[in-house]
């Protein structure tokens, strides 16, 4: 088989890869799953129901590509409500997930050759949708002794006249960092100054604990050239129903509704109700969710400080905790396979999200404080063998 040659540049999301791994591993042992970036949690009553119903009054067939007029009216409200600006419907693009917002957005605006800067340690699909859209992925470091915030004067320098865009990600995926408002102050003042586009990955924006979230949309200047991408499975717990959009210029937001009519056709109608029921409902799920996330954000730091070897930041968003292991004197994806086949601990490596991630290790929080507990026991076991 002779496959086009772009498919050699296609990377991919290795916390499914440990999934499969940890699975099969589980009809000889038992496995605590740390791996999945995915909320334990069901999605709430009201959201569900709210599906049933739209199968039952018809919500079965094709909708407009940019998704139903309903939703996309419900998006820019909550939006605007959340990040403290004002949007309007014909901003907004409803996609299967958030991540075709992300490829649909590199896919329109980035030519062969250009440049992206992206995160690093970072979710692994950026890197590996640049490069597939071939464009050159440029990382930008975050660094522990920074809280894992980007460096804003690195970020200066990294941009030159190739350079297409930017892509941020707060709070942030695998270390749980986040930026402040001034960090979001300067990186709209660098886009600004040389014209580039800024995409920003908020998909975490409601699962923060100890300051308010702050968006990079709040700085108007940056609108014309500004990309939010958000969703559902985080917040609501819908990571099966498949449901994201993004907010961006008017002009640009038709374009992705013509590549999403290209690829998808439309996000399925039924589910796209049930996202308005989650954004019109009640919250009283969503924050027990938090809270409970935050309960177990100090738990496992906890733990994951005791072990020999670790040190780990108290993350401020999201649900992962990023502990440095080179304490352990191990390769970190040495560790992540041994705590997997000997002691049934899936965790993904640091390197799962880009080179800069050597040296640690991703757990995911989003499971009982029960297994979290189980865990640590196991990894201390296996690291003081």
């Amino acid at each position: 088989m002779r496959l086009a040659q772009r498919m050699c540049r296609l990377g991919t999301e290795t916390a499914f890869d440990c999934l499969r791994r940890a699975k099969a591993l589980e009809c000889k042992m038992e496995v605590v799953h740390l791996e999945i970036g995915e909320p334990d949690f069901d999605t709430p009553k009201h959201i569900r129901e709210a599906a049933k119903r739209a199968l039952d009054q018809g919500f079965t067939h094709y909708g407009p590509s940019p998704g139903l007029p309903e939703l996309r009216e419900t998006i820019a409200e909550y939006a605007a409500k959340l990040r403290g600006v004002k949007f309007t419907p014909e901003q907004v693009v409803v996609t299967p997930g958030a991540k075709p917002i992300m490829s649909f957005a590199i896919m329109a605006l980035v030519e062969p050759g250009d440049e992206v800067i992206y995160p690093n340690p970072g979710f692994p699909i950026y890197e590996s949708m640049i490069e597939f859209m071939g464009a050159k992925a440029v990382p930008i470091r975050l660094r522990m002794e920074n809280n894992f915030r980007l460096d804003t004067e690195e970020l200066a320098a990294l941009v030159n006249p190739r350079t297409k865009m930017i892509i941020i990600n707060s709070p942030q995926n695998p270390t749980g960092g986040v930026l402040t408002r001034e960090d979001l102050r300067q990186i709209a003042e660098v886009a600004l100054k040389h014209d580039v586009w800024v995409l920003a990955d908020e998909i975490y924006s409601e699962i923060i604990y100890d300051a308010r979230f702050e968006s990079i949309a709040q700085f108007p200047k940056i609108h014309p050239r500004l990309i939010i991408l958000d969703g559902f499975s985080k917040t609501f717990a819908m990571t099966g129903w498949r449901l994201g959009y993004g907010i961006m210029p008017t002009a640009l937001a038709e374009k992705l509704a013509r590549i999403e009519t290209n690829i998808n056709s439309c996000t399925a109608t039924f589910i796209q109700i049930a996202g308005s029921a989650a954004l019109k409902g009640p919250r009283d799920e969503v924050d027990r969710m938090v809270a409970e996330f935050r309960r177990r954000r100090d738990f496992i730091v906890e733990g994951l400080n005791k072990l020999p070897g670790f040190r780990c930041l108290k993350p401020a968003g999201a649900f992962y905790a990023f502990p440095n292991i080179e304490g352990t004197g191990m390769d970190c994806e040495v560790l992540a396979n041994r705590l997997l086949e000997e002691a049934g601990v899936a965790v993904l490596a640091g390197t799962c999200f880009g080179k800069f991630g050597d040296g640690y290790l991703r757990f995911s929080y989003a499971n009982s404080i029960e297994n979290i507990a189980k865990a640590l026991a196991k990894a201390e076991k296996l690291l003081k063998k």
